[in-house]
């Protein structure tokens, strides 16, 4: 099956015992025991290993040609688990431009815990090159396309550099999906999803996941963190998740479509200094991310607004079909001044409002943005 398909049967399992097309939800905590103290049916409690993860995980593995794949109660708790596992003492790369609350945990907690953190220009293969040490340097972390700029990394090439210093590749392709880009095909080791985003699709669920290429003792490390820090996502969000994948691909083919629209309509605006996406041929990564999204450049823009900060955050302020809300990836189109957010350390310029697409008329979006530029302009 092609992964479309794929995705929107999940993998055409059906339930055993009903019969159902729908998979079932097991809250049960905990498992019992057979009489001589065993357990054979591989389950004793559901922190380690609930039967609803199953298929969503199984699902993604296939999505992203991977090993095995492991769902998380956040792709914040996803993320540090890869880093996590690793040992204090241990030299990692992660890019300038990348989400900004693992950034912080990187440089506030990541840090004081013993682990040597270098953020770099993950654009810049010489840059990366550099930063490398032998025998300590054990994961490049990046993040393609980079939130909030969107900022392409060469995945192929990273991967090389990586591998040939003895280093793990992890990427989070939360933007990327698995219907444009699929890390662990251009050499990657781990994938990272903040599965609340695009997996799931409609803004009401938490969680993450990690898809291995190798089930190896570095993954059994992470599996075994999961299970001991707690890390796991209930039943039902487990559930919603792989509801939510079987419309992953007509979800995102929509919201690319209509994002790249967005961008070309407003490249050269009166009132738009720069649209930041990897679709237009003018943006810096796009020769990259042509060769690696295939199919699409997802469905994150981002624009600076001319007169700065005040007339960016004016412009969200005049807006009525766009939502003024964090996060990403959802059905709904939603808008954020990004510096606000992420406070006065933020690398992100005052002028930009990030644009999460989501599977409105794309007019209507064009239109209503028009609108509060107007509004501003008057």
């Amino acid at each position: 099956m092609k992964p479309a398909t794929v995705a929107a049967q999940a993998l055409g399992w059906i339930d055993e015992k009903t019969r159902g097309v729908s998979p079932p939800i097991h809250p049960s905590s905990t498992f019992i025991r057979d009489p001589d103290n065993l357990y054979r049916s591989g389950r004793s409690y559901s922190r380690a290993d609930n039967p609803t993860y199953d298929q969503a995980e199984a699902v993604l593995a296939s999505l992203e040609n991977g090993a095995q794949a492991a769902l998380f109660s956040s792709g914040m708790a996803a993320a540090t688990a890869v880093f996590l596992s690793l040992a204090p003492g241990d030299h990692v790369l992660a890019p300038k431009a990348m989400y900004w609350l693992l950034r912080s945990w990187l440089m506030n907690f990541a840090t004081h815990w013993g682990m040597k953190v270098e953020f770099v220009d993950m654009t810049e293969l010489d840059a990366i090159k550099a930063a490398m040490r032998p025998r300590e340097t054990k994961l490049i972390w990046t993040e393609t396309p980079a939130n909030p700029t969107w900022d392409i990394t060469d995945l192929s090439a990273v991967a090389v550099i990586a591998h040939a210093a003895g280093a793990r590749l992890a990427v989070d392709s939360t933007v990327g999906t698995p219907v444009f880009t699929r890390p662990l095909d251009l050499g990657a080791d781990i994938v990272m999803h903040s599965a609340t985003k695009y997996l799931n699709g409609h803004s009401d669920l938490i969680g993450g996941a990690l898809v291995t290429r190798a089930g190896d003792e570095h993954w059994a490390r992470i599996k075994s963190l999961r299970v001991q820090l707690g890390g796991v996502p209930g039943a039902f969000e487990a559930w919603l998740l792989l509801r939510g994948m079987r419309t992953l691909f007509p979800r995102v083919r929509t919201a690319a479509a209509s994002a790249q629209i967005i961008a070309e309509h407003f490249s050269g605006h009166a009132q738009i200094s720069h649209v930041l996406y990897p679709g237009l041929k003018s943006f810096p990564g796009h020769e990259v991310a042509a060769r690696q999204m295939q199919g699409g450049f997802g469905g994150m823009l981002s624009v600076r607004v001319k007169g700065g900060e005040a007339a960016a955050i004016a412009t969200a302020a005049n807006v009525r079909i766009w939502k003024r809300a964090t996060s990403i990836g959802g059905v709904e189109s939603l808008m954020e001044h990004r510096a606000s957010v992420e406070g006065p350390d933020t690398p992100c310029p005052s002028d930009l409002l990030r644009l999460s697409v989501g599977i409105e008329e794309t007019s209507d979006l064009i239109d209503d943005l028009e609108a509060a530029l107007k509004a501003v302009k008057s």
